[in-house]
């Protein structure tokens, strides 16, 4: 039986999901992304799990579906088709999902990137949509990928494929924060604790809030927000949280340190 490829781990609330196929750039062979499927599902229905954590081993992040694999398969067969499943799974996922870049991301391992909720990598990370300049689309990526950047940027950078850097991908929504390398596990570890001080239901209610088309005009919406405000007001989870701000003390739902 062939070594695994993807890690799960949890610890103190934090699943954390490593990508480990440095010999191929973490590639999305078939293996991986069976892998990192199941991963995915472990942490969204374990309850223990608060946040998630994607990660990887090797320089490269992930550079993109396995070319190898592709070569010489129909349509029918390419493993692009298993792909949109796991956009799906971190766009759609309850838990916050932050993604630790210590290296580049290309194509698909770019729309994974912006499937998450967070993304923080290294100064050093560059990027590149490369699809075009092999003769193909950056289709599947576009439906997470055009949410975050801006128009002249995705036009730009989806069309030419050129490379770009950290900092630019800040510029254009594509990362929260790029670092130094050393500084790089504590800024993930700052933005995992912030979404942990989260209650969980109110964290996985804002996600899908956050994913709804706006309404035309506020007026249109006041309604259905002020019902979903007001529900989680009177909530237990709700009571819960204004009961520990009252008495000084955490929440229940806050990891021990």
């Amino acid at each position: 039986m062939a070594d695994e490829l993807v890690h799960y781990d949890v610890v103190g609330g934090t699943a954390t999901i490593t990508l480990d196929s440095p010999h191929n750039r973490n590639a999305l062979s078939a293996q991986l992304r069976r892998e990192l499927s199941e991963s995915l599902d472990k942490a969204r229905s374990d309850d223990a799990v608060r946040v998630i954590v994607l990660t990887h081993t090797g320089p490269v992040f992930c550079a993109g579906m396995d070319l190898k694999e592709a070569r010489g398969a129909g349509a029918g067969d390419q493993g692009v088709n298993e792909f949109p499943k796991i956009l799906e799974q971190l766009w759609t996922s309850p838990k916050p999902v932050v993604a630790r870049l210590a290296g580049p991301a290309r194509a698909g391992g770019i729309g994974m990137v912006a499937a998450t909720d967070i993304a923080v990598a290294v100064h050093e990370a560059t990027f590149a949509f490369s699809e075009v300049r092999i003769g193909v689309v950056p289709a599947v990526i576009s439906l997470t990928v055009l949410p975050r950047l801006t128009a002249r940027a995705a036009h730009e950078l989806f069309l030419t494929g050129d490379t770009f850097d950290a900092k630019r991908a800040v510029e254009i929504g594509l990362l929260n924060s790029a670092v130094p390398a050393a500084e790089l596990d504590s800024e993930v570890a700052r933005y995992v604790k912030a979404l942990a001080l989260g209650g969980p239901k109110a964290l996985a209610a804002t996600k899908e809030l956050l994913s709804k088309p706006r309404p035309a005009t506020p007026s249109e919406g006041f309604e259905a927000m002020n019902k979903l405000s007001a529900g989680f007001f009177a909530s237990e989870e709700g009571q819960e949280g204004i009961t520990a701000f009252a008495q000084k003390r955490k929440p229940n739902w806050v990891p021990e340190s």
